[in-house]
């Protein structure tokens, strides 16, 4: 009889939430271990990092093999990383949203106020509690192991490591439109009047500050908001932006800690153009000169790296030209993007790889979408929901490779995305998706796919873990010299990737957008961090017994 393999998570309430704040003194679990050592400010372990170096066997010049051996000869490989960790997460964080008053600024700051509160509300399914379902950091478990039985003990993802808790945010940020946040919640149709009506009295307080306008980057239907802007050239926007985030800082109890986001209009893709946004240096001066070409999301990433605040993009268009990708990597700020992951998308990077890794061979996806919130409005131009497209359809490419036993080389499924503007269903987004594959001797199968769902309270969720996690990022270092100095993880965050449809990788480095080996990744690295092993599957000690 093999050893038991019931289930322990400890650590939580029922609405998800972690049963100790951030901040908490006792942390929940300690590693014993000669490799991991708690000082009062760090958390510091030597890690292991095995992988395999895999070298293909050569060709002479008529391109054939050289030799009658394996086609591959590999070696593994062994390479030792020392984490730093900082053990004290911020007490309060900063959060500033570009587009604070659109829907999912609106919708998240509700969410926060509403947990902190403990707020309940009726609805006709009876009451409601508030809690923050949805979100990777605050409502998922993790394993950490296994006890004397054999039973595995999950613990929550956001007691791995010390992290941010979101009701320790603190919200502001920028929107062109004036409305404050009550009149934006209203405005946005997500949230049950019951908790609307709780809110509005202290949300009616909260006004965003002016933002940027430039009409030739988002939908001509956007003009009619557009009444509470940034005026001057594009250097004074940068330096009023600058201040905005210095003041916020200031203006709450000196901040130790700002996120950027931007959780704005979708703009269209900006031209990459040698000696304009091309690198750190030109993109500065083409800011002093106001050239056309440099974005308002852009100019909030470059505003927030000169300020040391990391920025994150939640939209599909290609703000992180190489030019502000350089000078992050100069003043060694975090930046991460590109466009929230919620639903269709994620759905889609889930269900691929499981078809691919399966064996059978999808030939044609298509993809439907509509929408009528403010989004959907934004995205009827053609500019703007090009960006959306190409967000939409790379999700695949990396599946699609890994298995050339189904797809000869260049070989690629055909892949349709269609958004539509439909006012009258407001944020209700409706997803309809089909799978078309190749199987077994020429078969084929049909996989669709309805989802119904509020965009943003997809959407909101994703934001927290953007923030928390960008957060944690810039407290983790590493050396693999014993002797060298601590450095922090490079300036493009890619371990963001589960949240985001077209992830930002470092320039050279492949993008990987499998979910699972998203979430993976995420979960094994800041398990290196504290000493722990990679989790894996192989339950040797169940398989391998008498």
């Amino acid at each position: 009889m093999s050893p038991s393999s019931q289930q322990t998570t400890i650590g939580t309430h029922a609405n998800g939430t972690s049963s100790s704040s951030s901040t908490a003194a006792i942390p929940l679990f300690h590693v014993d271990s000669p490799n991991v050592r708690y000082t009062e400010e760090y958390i510091l372990s030597e890690y292991k990092y095995r992988d395999a170096k895999v070298i293909p066997q050569t060709a002479n010049g008529n391109g054939q093999s050289a030799y009658s051996g394996p086609a591959y000869t590999v070696f593994p490989t062994e390479t030792t990383y020392e984490f730093r960790v900082k053990r004290n997460a911020p007490k309060r964080l900063g959060l500033m949203l570009v587009g604070w008053g659109g829907n999912n600024g609106s919708t998240l700051t509700a969410a926060v106020i509403a947990n902190r509160e403990k707020l309940t509300w009726h609805t006709k399914d009876g009451l409601q509690t508030s809690n923050y379902f949805g979100s990777l950091v605050m409502a998922s478990t993790l394993r950490l192991g296994a006890d004397a039985e054999g039973n595995d003990v999950f613990i929550p993802f956001n007691q791995i490591l010390p992290m941010a808790h979101p009701n320790d945010f603190v919200i502001g940020g920028w929107d062109i439109n004036s409305a404050n946040l009550a009149e934006a919640m209203e405005r946005a149709r997500v949230l049950d009047y019951d908790l609307q009506r709780q809110l509005k009295d202290k949300m009616a307080q909260m006004k965003p500050l002016p933002s940027v306008y430039y009409p030739d980057f988002i939908a001509a239907n956007q003009e009619d908001r557009a009444n509470n802007l940034i005026k001057g050239t594009k250097r004074e926007q940068l330096e009023q932006i600058r201040k905005d985030i210095r003041e916020f800082k200031a203006n709450n109890q000196q901040l130790e800690k700002v996120v950027v986001l931007w959780t704005a209009n979708t703009e269209r893709y900006s031209d990459i153009i040698n000696g304009v946004n091309d690198t750190a240096d030109n993109i500065l001066k083409a800011v002093d000169d106001s050239h056309p070409e440099i974005s308002p999301s852009t100019l909030f990433s470059l505003a927030s790296i000169l300020e040391g605040t990391p920025f994150v993009n939640g939209s599909p268009q290609n703000t992180f030209v190489p030019g502000v990708i350089e000078l992050a990597e100069r003043h060694h700020v975090h930046v991460g993007g590109d466009d929230f992951k919620s639903g269709q998308t994620k759905m889609k990077s889930a269900l691929v790889d499981f078809l691919v890794s399966a064996g059978i061979k999808p030939l044609g996806i298509t993809s439907y979408n509509h929408l009528g919130n403010n989004d959907g409005k934004n995205l009827s131009a053609p500019l703007q929901f090009r960006s959306k497209e190409i967000s939409k359809s790379s999700v695949v490419d990396d599946m699609v490779a890994s298995n050339s036993i189904l797809y000869k080389e260049g070989e690629h499924p055909d892949h349709v995305v269609v958004i539509k503007y439909v006012p009258s269903v407001g944020d209700s987004k409706r997803a309809l998706d089909e799978y078309y594959s190749e199987i077994f001797m020429g078969g084929r199968s049909i996989i669709s796919l309805y989802n119904v769902c509020e965009d943003s309270l997809l959407a909101s969720p994703l934001i927290i873990d953007l923030a928390v996690i960008t957060e944690l990022m810039t407290r983790i270092e590493y050396r693999t010299d014993r002797n060298g100095e601590y450095q922090p993880f490079h300036a493009v965050a890619s371990l963001l990737s589960y949240m985001l449809k077209a992830p930002l990788v470092p320039p050279g480095t492949k993008v990987v957008n499998a979910l699972a080996k998203q979430r993976n990744a995420l979960e094994n690295v800041f398990r290196a961090c504290v000493g722990l092993p990679p989790q894996n599957d192989m339950r040797l000690e169940e398989r391998a017994f008498h």
